[in-house]
């Protein structure tokens, strides 16, 4: 643990690791009797699997319980899921409804202070102190970025730009006005505030930006350093769900960035093998999954979130770290035999010269086979020939690193959709019944 960030820590981080164990313990027990006695899917999915909260005598054990899937949460909206009367549910958040119902979420008082607590952690995590001023251009409403990262930028003590997304031009001119210090916000629209500093011709290396907090996608290390060098911050991960809680599940801290490091004391992390759903041993990578130890209002066992990580010993903090997410097992594209990921292609179009760090996968079907086209924005001073290099470079880069040829075009600048919170990194326009 870092000498200089002892005095900082909270109790939670100062537990060691045998205190921690046996808390998580203590806290797991009385969350699975939680969702037994008073969530009518887990009663029923217990006694399917043939297990009872008392059946849980190790943290070993957690491996006899059934998981929990987004499934499973938008099959008993709204409230289905919820431990505790809806009137002592505080605030509701939701997830994207795009492929279906939505998942609801619900906050008791104990739950929104845990939280705050955790995001205000995370924060001092990355680097913030209190007095900091934080612009938040997460958005903000039913998705949890915008009001997580607020009120846990203010439990730490610090002033709140509450910017959400949007009016890029004018985030631009409140971070020039209001000088903050720390920026919570998706990485890829950090990018697109760049793109927004260099047209108004203002150097993004000279604002008062010293710290930026990044979640809400998963992003690279060649990122990490574009985002940095350009802008002569700290840049740092932060990651969370909705499901779960929302962001400051796990944070990177600012004096390693060697990945996140798990609030393990409120989330108990498992991998598992994505197709098996067998635990996997630490430093083997799987599907990430989270069980609640403190949530009130919905607790969630195994929660099978998705995203692809590896679990490693802690450094920074006691707390077991994640590695940065490599992506999610539902944005695996599967081309012509070959496993491929968005981040994948966003570390060659990094390195490649005339690019812009905006791309967007386009899957289409040619005949019988499946085919790929990257399309990546050039920069506003590529002209023709360099385009025609980038386009080859690019082409070559996922031929020689992920073994596959796709097609490539360098469109013009700010021609791809901008987001303000998750970018859509993949658009599928096969036949629908051939994915």
């Amino acid at each position: 643990m870092a000498d200089a960030t002892t005095d900082l820590l909270d109790p939670g981080e100062r537990l060691d690791a045998g205190a921690l164990r046996a808390l998580q313990l203590d806290r797991l027990r009385a969350s699975l009797r939680r969702a037994y006695e008073n969530v009518p899917f887990y009663r029923e999915s217990f006694d399917k699997a043939g297990v009872r909260p008392e059946d849980c005598r190790s943290l070993a054990d957690l491996a006899r319980f059934p998981f929990t899937t987004k499934a499973d949460l938008r099959e008993n909206y709204p409230y289905g899921m919820f431990a505790v009367p809806r009137e002592r549910v505080r605030r509701l958040h939701a997830s994207s409804g795009t492929t279906g119902r939505p998942t609801v979420v619900g906050y008791t008082d104990g739950d929104l202070s845990v939280w705050a607590d955790m995001v205000a952690r995370s924060l001092r995590a990355a680097g913030a102190r209190p007095g900091d001023v934080v612009h938040v251009a997460y958005g903000y409403g039913l998705f949890t970025g915008g009001l997580g990262a607020h009120y846990g930028a203010e439990r730490l003590g610090c002033t709140v730009i509450p910017a959400s997304g949007g009016m890029t031009a004018r985030q631009v001119q409140l971070i020039q006005d209001l000088r903050p210090t720390v920026i919570m916000v998706t990485p890829s629209y950090m990018l697109t505030l760049l793109d927004e500093f260099e047209r108004q011709g203002v150097d993004p290396r000279g604002t008062s930006l010293r710290v930026g907090v990044f979640g809400a996608e998963p992003w690279t290390e060649e990122m990490r350093r574009e985002i940095e060098d350009r802008f002569a911050i700290d840049a740092v991960d932060i990651y969370g769900l909705s499901e779960v809680i929302g962001p400051g599940v796990a944070q990177e801290c600012v004096e390693t960035k060697d990945g996140l490091h798990v609030w393990e004391d409120h989330f108990y992390p498992e991998v598992v093998d994505p197709v098996t759903g067998e635990v996997l041993p630490e430093g083997a990578e799987g599907e990430l999954v989270f069980t609640s130890l403190t949530k009130e209002a919905m607790p969630v066992v195994r929660y099978r979130t998705r995203d692809l990580t590896r679990l490693l010993p802690g450094t920074a903090r006691v707390f077991r770290r994640m590695e940065k997410v490599t992506g999610r097992s539902d944005d695996l594209v599967i081309l012509r035999g070959v496993n491929l990921f968005p981040t994948q292609v966003e570390e060659i179009v990094l390195r490649t010269p005339g690019v812009a760090p905006h791309f967007q996968l386009r899957l289409t079907r040619e005949g019988r086979l499946d085919a790929l086209t990257v399309r990546a924005e050039a920069r506003p001073d590529a002209g023709p020939k360099v385009r025609e290099e980038a386009a080859r470079a690019i082409a070559a880069g996922v031929k020689e690193g992920i073994g596959v040829s796709v097609g490539v075009e360098i469109v013009d600048p700010e021609s791809l959709e901008r987001s303000v919170g998750k970018i859509r990194r993949i658009v599928d326009l096969r036949p629908r019944g051939a994915l």
